[in-house]
């Protein structure tokens, strides 16, 4: 059982979204909204709702709206103030609590994820962190994914890959986890394969957007260096950890949506508008309209 806290939790935001060109032309893909809420909001929500006090966003060259998002907007809140849009005005304010603290670390040349992390290292120091990937959306009926981890690394003590069941025919977009199951929805890793082709996939368990790893994953990372594409994986950087310590797969529950995809982002779109509790019963009328149209 772990009696380190998990107190920081690392965003990397510096990746160019190219899949969204030209939205993200001059916008980041993780201020994309999801009905009326940046992808960056969710991730950063999810993040303090499991317990999490420090947020550390790896940004890069065009980012500037991510921490515009989280700092005080005083022009914005006196207007809405002197118009009396009062609800409004709360929902701005009450955008992270204020015990949250925000740190942003530039990340000067875009070189993979296992880069990104790095980047984080002096702020993490040598405390166990939580990485997420705001691409990655993830609706839940209880505990959020995160937390969900939080309580097994909590329990084991060891760095924890949230994944998923893939089709097999799709392991070659996802890093793959090998190992023993140890119980329902929780295994310990031997080996991950980054990307693999379906018949040399070690199993179709896959790594999506959801970390706990220990400080010594920073020293692997550099171990490791650069891998496929001349950039510092950090598929191969677990590699190496799993050699020297516990690492487990956690397979969590709820529903991930691949939002660094259109067709994610767009299932997204329409299932958190249904259940939006302002316009959901509106947008669902129109949609049963719109069907029966098809």
């Amino acid at each position: 059982m772990s009696e380190r806290r998990v107190r920081k939790c690392v965003f990397p935001v510096a990746g160019m979204g190219t899949r969204f060109l030209p939205a993200t032309k001059a916008n980041p893909k993780e201020m994309l909204p999801i009905v009326d809420k940046p992808l960056i909001q969710y991730a950063a929500e999810e993040a303090v709702a499991a317990g999490i006090d420090t947020l550390i966003f790896v940004t890069g060259r065009n980012k500037r709206s991510i921490p515009d998002h989280f700092d005080k907007a005083y022009e914005l809140e006196a207007e809405l103030e002197a118009r009396g849009k009062h609800a409004l005005l709360k929902k701005v304010q009450d955008i992270l609590p204020p015990n949250i603290t925000c740190v942003y670390v530039r990340q000067a040349d875009a070189l993979g994820l296992g880069h990104a992390v790095n980047c984080a290292r002096p702020v993490v120091g040598d405390e166990p962190f939580a990485v997420i990937l705001a691409d990655d959306l993830v609706n839940n009926d209880g505990d959020n994914s995160l937390k969900q981890m939080l309580d097994v690394y909590n329990e084991t003590g060891g760095s924890i890959l949230g994944v998923e069941r893939v089709p097999l025919e799709e392991t070659y977009k996802y890093g793959v986890v090998g190992g023993e199951q140890v119980r329902e929805r929780l295994w310990k890793a031997s080996e991950i394969v980054e990307k693999p082709a379906p018949e040399e996939a070690p199993s179709n368990i896959s790594v999506v957007g959801r970390y706990i790893l220990s400080p010594t994953i920073f020293d692997m990372v550099d171990k490791a260096g650069r891998g496929v594409g001349g950039e510092y994986q950090i598929t191969d950087a677990i590699g190496l950890l799993m050699k020297d310590e516990p690492v487990y797969a956690y397979e969590f529950e709820g529903k991930r949506y691949d939002c660094g995809s259109k067709e994610g982002y767009l299932e997204a779109t329409v299932e958190y508008g249904l259940e939006h509790e302002e316009l959901g019963e509106e947008f669902r009328t129109y949609l049963k309209a719109l069907a029966e149209k098809l």
